[in-house]
């Protein structure tokens, strides 16, 4: 069922204000902000127990964003960030040296510092893609896996930070299957809008944080893990989260406990607060019910529009070509950035400025006649 653009009431906002940078922080739902207030008040009596607990917390959250995958809780562990995620994945896929790993050039830097150093350690090459002049991602990614025969791992995102750039995934992975390349991708500006196809990907690893098109916390993120790596993967850290350790809790010298079920041994430590986590599993709630597929659909009509604006005030090169549904960039000339920056402040429409890019992320709180707002205060400084 379609979601109406009524749907402004579940979140917080100030009145005026056009917030279109979920790229950078989700906006907060009225629902996740009740959670957070009721989790704090529980914490101030640590006396009392919880009526859940953390453990318990844990679980429900890992078996709500597995729905987001395949539906298998053991495939998920919650980790800090999608660059403690994306750390694990290089600790663990193997790479030796003279061996390539495959990212983007201007990808975003949690996943590209860990397989720099990872290079570095095992004397490995890191291959950075640019495209050339009218040469799309997909096709560009396409022909460096052709003109690489020493890749080893291709470090992706499904939609690119900056402008929204999309990659035809099934493409890409299809021809890294055909090589026995390692796929590691960074969701972190997709997931909870756009569909995740396991069964096509084939992925080793697959990273997102939780506060973006999640709508959580910061702090908070998961991993994907493939079935292989459950069994034979080495976490970052060790600790009980991570442990079987049985009816007693019991933790001896030798032999050591055995590792939790699945994906479980590379949970991070210390994701055990209240607030984050009853935060985390009310967004996730709500983007179940409203489904990505849904969510996906109403942020197209939103972009959609832009686009058609830009056109009609004669800024038809200011958008940006194969932007996903629901992220997308103005393109301003370099001389009227700034003076186009201002203008969007001016008229209170929140976005980021990404290296000439002006980014405009909107979530169900933004309708499609919202974005006259945006093609108005840039045509005034155009």
């Amino acid at each position: 069922m379609p979601i109406p653009h009524a749907e402004s009431d579940a979140f917080l906002a100030d009145e005026g204000c056009l917030y279109l940078d979920c790229a950078a922080q989700g906006p907060r739902l009225r629902s996740v902000h009740d959670a957070a207030m009721a989790a704090m008040e529980l914490t101030a009596r640590p006396w009392n127990p919880p009526p859940v607990t953390p453990q318990a917390l844990r679980e429900q959250l890992r078996q709500r964003l597995a729905r987001l995958f395949d539906g298998e809780a053991d495939a998920i562990a919650l980790v800090p960030s999608a660059a403690y995620g994306l750390a694990t994945a290089a600790r663990n896929l193997p790479l030796g040296p003279g061996d390539e790993v495959l990212v983007l050039d201007g990808q975003f830097p949690s996943n590209l510092m860990c397989w720099q150093a990872r290079c570095a350690d095992v004397g490995a090459a890191l291959r950075g893609v640019r495209r050339e002049s009218g040469q799309d991602w997909t096709s560009a990614v396409l022909a460096a896996i052709e003109s690489s025969p020493r890749l080893r791992i291709a470090a992706l995102p499904q939609v690119r930070w900056d402008d929204g750039a999309t990659l035809d995934l099934d493409r890409i992975c299809a021809l890294l299957q055909s090589r026995g390349i390692a796929l590691v991708l960074d969701l972190s500006q997709s997931l909870g809008v756009l569909p995740v196809d396991l069964a096509r990907w084939h992925p080793a690893f697959i990273a997102s944080v939780g506060y973006k098109w999640l709508l959580g916390a910061r702090g908070l993120a998961c991993l994907w893990v493939a079935p292989h790596w459950r069994t034979q993967g080495s976490p970052i850290e060790h600790h009980w989260y991570g442990r079987d350790a049985g009816p007693d809790w019991r933790f001896p010298l030798a032999p050591p406990t055995p590792f939790a079920a699945g994906a479980r041994r590379f949970d991070a430590g210390g994701l055990d607060g209240l607030v984050p986590l009853s935060m985390a599993l009310a967004a996730i709630d709500q983007v179940l019910d409203w489904r990505p597929e849904n969510i996906a659909t109403a942020l197209k009509t939103c972009t959609d529009a832009l686009d058609q604006g830009l056109v009609q005030a004669g800024l038809s090169d200011w958008r940006s070509p194969g932007h996903a549904p629901h992220l997308t960039a103005l393109r301003p000339p370099a001389d009227r950035m700034d003076a186009v920056f201002a203008a969007l402040k001016q008229d209170r429409i929140a976005c980021t400025n990404r290296y000439g890019l002006l980014r405009i992320a909107p979530h169900l709180h933004v309708a499609p006649a919202d974005m006259a707002r945006v093609v108005e205060a840039a045509a005034r400084a155009a």
